[in-house]
């Protein structure tokens, strides 16, 4: 890109994935859902309603992980029925891809899985196959510049579709903090430069990239940083995310995954339109020096 010309950030509506970490109970699912519908309600948002059905990495055999994949699909189902929100998922298994897929407008696949051919594969395919969108978390050991390996995956997919997609846009990659020694994990802001060069939209996880991993009392659980998640949500918005990924929650010390890092439910509207607020000013800058090869 010549200097003096705009920012190529996106100006369509800003991609964002919200919800609790993990499937609790439907009267809590619907709760947070009506919610986020309410206040981000006439913004320019693209919302995901997110919720886990399962979570597979947890740090302790006693953690709490989810009702399951047809009972959770089952939930999410009514959720859409009751409010009309898209939703969000992970899968965990590439035969979970295609029952997921028919019921959630986009399928995830979760960060320790994203380099897991058979994952992407399986996930493009049903994403493809029922009009739906994929979004990776690219693996807290992954370079950004290394998640090329992944949109060439889901593109070779899609060849075999004859280039049948949803959308423009049908893969996310999402920015998940990078391990940094034990315990901590850090967020490289030229991430989102490198990744949007692949050209797939980036989505920055403001909540899972402040945990402290297996850091929760006695080691049983994942610990987190809330208090550094506003500060580097506003920077990601600088830096070029197209996208957020952010965990709430009603009562986060109460939540049976991920409390420590969730961001509060009441507060989600106000945060966002913060976020948009940098977002468009980052868009009309224009750019001085020079985009390199």
């Amino acid at each position: 890109m010549a200097a003096g010309t705009p920012n190529s950030f996106s100006l369509r509506p800003m991609p964002l994935i919200a919800g609790p970490c993990v499937l609790e109970d439907e009267a809590l699912a619907l709760e947070i859902a009506s919610e986020l519908k309410r206040q981000l309600s006439g913004l320019p948002v693209e919302l995901y309603f997110k919720a886990s059905f399962d979570k597979a990495n947890r740090t302790s055999i006693d953690g709490f992980r989810g009702p399951g994949l047809k009972e959770g699909l089952k939930i999410l189902d009514h959720v859409r029925a009751k409010t009309g929100l898209p939703l969000l998922t992970d899968f965990h298994t590439p035969e979970q891809a295609r029952p997921v897929a028919e019921v959630v407008e986009c399928l995830q696949v979760p960060a320790f899985l994203c380099r897991q051919t058979d994952m992407i594969i399986a996930g493009a395919e049903a994403a493809l196959e029922f009009g739906r969108k994929l979004n990776v978390k690219k693996g807290q050991f992954l370079a950004p510049w290394d998640a090329k390996n992944i949109v060439e995956k889901a593109k070779a997919v899609q060849a075999k579709h004859q280039g049948k997609a949803p959308a423009a846009d049908w893969i996310y990659l999402t920015e998940r903090g990078t391990s940094f020694g034990y315990n901590t994990l850090v967020v490289d802001m030229i991430s989102f430069q490198s990744m949007r060069k692949l050209g797939v939209p980036v989505i920055y996880d403001a909540t899972h990239s402040i945990q402290t991993p297996g850091a929760g009392p006695g080691g049983k659980s994942t610990g987190g940083k809330r208090e550094y998640l506003e500060t580097l949500a506003r920077a990601a918005m600088a830096a070029g995310a197209d996208g957020l990924f952010m965990e709430c929650h009603p009562r986060p010390r109460e939540a049976k995954s991920d409390g420590p890092n969730a961001f509060y439910l009441e507060h989600v509207g106000a945060f966002v339109r913060q976020l948009l607020a940098i977002r468009e000013l980052v868009q009309k800058q224009p750019r001085l020096l020079p985009e390199e090869s």
